[in-house]
């Protein structure tokens, strides 16, 4: 009994008189999830020296080619980026949550979910690999530079900001610094645009906000975590304009969820991948399988709003548009 969200703009949706009433599950689709370049082949310019944010501390790395580009991070966003700066066509390879139009007959290179598989990393012949360090183990992608090809690591903040600052970092990695600021800027324009947006049909009154807790669930082998701080999620809930449960309880990142926690947090809505939900055998099935979260006022009104795993906490060049998605599926569920 999924809703799938309009694609009408927001401000042409009829939203909910009380978002803390609504009863039933919603999902939250983007209705394009093509990412669209800012500029077509830019020309790069290199060699360029850039910093490497390595484990063992910051160290200057040479970038002399990178004609065939492996871009690797948990959510998919640096290959995102690296599309929407022009250079998607110089791609060679994926990991597991890239999956936006254009990329799904690139080789994966990661297996197990986010493990990187060094031997097939190498019979792509990259030029270059840029990560973040939240794929690995990070030793196998350090022991790269052995075999000659020139490694990166940046710094992804999974943020709107983040998202920002690592289109410039890419840009920088790969020799088309304009294209980075461009995108950054089209980002940034794009955000605002669907802020505003969501200012007009979000509750104002504190009292009226949504209490958002932002679930990880594993349901087959029995993990379930509250996301906060540091993970993205509170970004998410912030930008909805929802009181978000982990940073009340003063939870950062990734913390396992306990029943009492969550019982007294009490949140009105909780925001779940579709892939994880699924995996817990649905709303109903999960309710019972976790009878803490049927307790809150989120279970008994049945309020989970999914997302693709490999959209919800992407941000990158996409940020609005899962913003957006998001919002509708929170404040106007019940659109065609």
């Amino acid at each position: 009994d999924h809703v799938r969200s309009s694609t009408k703009p927001l401000a042409d949706l009829t939203t909910l008189a009380d978002p803390l009433s609504y009863e039933g599950p919603s999902t939250a689709v983007v209705a394009d999830r093509a990412v669209v370049p800012v500029v077509s082949s830019p020309a790069q310019s290199l060699p360029v020296s850039v910093t490497s944010h390595d484990r063992g501390g910051d160290r200057k790395v040479v970038v002399n080619h990178a004609d065939r580009i492996l871009a690797l991070d948990i959510s998919g966003s640096l290959a995102a980026t690296v599309w929407a700066l022009g250079l998607g066509d110089q791609l060679v390879g994926r990991d597991t949550s890239t999956t936006f139009p254009g990329t799904q007959k690139l080789p994966k290179v990661t297996s197990n979910g986010h493990s990187v598989n060094a031997e097939s990393v190498l019979k792509v012949r990259p030029d270059i690999v840029i990560t973040d360090g939240s794929v690995g183990p990070r030793d196998v992608i350090e022991q790269l530079r052995d075999a000659g090809v020139t490694v990166v690591f940046v710094k992804n903040e999974a943020s709107f900001e983040g998202a920002q600052q690592a289109a410039r970092d890419v840009a920088e990695v790969l020799g088309v610094p304009k294209a980075g600021k461009k995108l950054a800027d089209t980002i940034a324009a794009d955000l605002d645009r669907v802020r505003a947006q969501i200012d007009r049909i979000a509750p104002s009154a504190s009292k009226k906000q949504l209490s958002i807790a932002f679930l990880y669930l594993r349901g087959s082998a029995g993990i379930y975590y509250l996301l906060g701080p540091g993970s993205g999620a509170t970004d998410l809930v912030s930008e909805l304009h929802g009181r978000d449960v982990a940073d009340q309880l003063d939870w950062q990142e990734y913390q396992p969820l306990t029943d009492e926690a969550i019982v007294a947090a009490n949140p009105d809505l909780f925001l779940v991948m579709t892939d994880g939900l699924q995996s817990a055998g649905g709303v109903d099935k999960l309710l019972k399988a976790k009878p803490a979260l049927a307790l809150t006022n989120a279970g008994k009104h049945r309020r989970f709003v999914d997302m693709a795993d490999g959209d919800v906490l992407s941000f990158g060049p996409r940020s609005a548009e899962v913003l957006e998605a998001l919002a509708r599926a929170v404040y106007a569920p019940d659109a065609s």
